[in-house]
């Protein structure tokens, strides 16, 4: 998957509770309901131990957690491409705040991925890594402070100078990248600030994953994306 429907909404389930095994697997089928109905892309990031399951059970892209760089033999404990690419995944997160990644091994995972057909979002912390990572040409580059991850205080409304003005640096040297905001995006006024920023569509987890109510979270979060 070299490309993918935008404004789009990337549901990172983390390892919560009620996002894992049989109840990913319903969160899943929430979203390709929610996604479906509305006719706006959402993409689902379910545990290793899930992917395959779910990309058996759903039509909407499912993407890795993680990648590795490598190449297939002598790794043991990683996650490589080759064997997302069997378990039905088109894309992956890579660097994600709890899993940070060497920039070194960020490049070989990217260009690893555009073999396999990939899609790539690389998360980032700060403006200046951003930038380094839009150099390396991935599909999409998600900000996300990590101070504000899991807090339900969104970045695009209590950092916005830090989406306008990544997306200003990202731009300087890569116009195709897609961009996305993370961080603290739990509602309808989160997203519809982070497209207001110049965000191509929001990465998030535990407003959606942890809730009692994930359609309804879902169709509050893509509501400003269907205007």
């Amino acid at each position: 998957m070299s490309r993918i429907k935008t404004p789009v909404v990337i549901i990172n389930f983390k390892t919560y509770s009620q996002a894992t095994g049989e109840n990913a697997v319903a969160l899943a089928k929430m979203c390709e309901s929610v996604s479906q109905e509305y006719d706006v892309p959402i993409v689902v990031a379910p545990q290793i131990t899930d992917l395959f399951r779910i990309a058996q059970a759903v039509d909407i892209p499912v993407f890795s957690q993680h990648m590795d760089p490598g190449e297939q033999g002598r790794f043991t404990g990683h996650v490589l491409g080759e064997a997302l690419v069997e378990a039905g995944c088109s894309g992956t997160l890579l660097n994600h705040s709890e899993n940070r990644m060497q920039l070194a091994d960020v490049e070989m995972a990217v260009t690893k991925s555009q073999k396999l057909k990939l899609y790539t979002v690389v998360c980032t912390n700060n403006p200046a890594v951003s930038v380094a990572a839009a150099t390396m040409k991935p599909n999409s580059v998600a900000v996300e402070p990590p101070e504000l991850i899991g807090t339900g205080i969104s970045v695009s409304q209590a950092q916005p100078e830090v989406i306008s003005g990544t997306v200003e640096l990202i731009r300087r040297v890569n116009k195709d990248v897609v961009i996305l905001c993370g961080a603290g995006i739990s509602n309808g006024d989160d997203v519809s600030a982070a497209i207001q920023l110049g965000s191509q569509g929001v990465l998030l987890a535990s407003a959606v994953a942890k809730s009692d109510k994930p359609i309804e979270v879902l169709k509050s979060l893509i509501g400003p994306l269907r205007k």
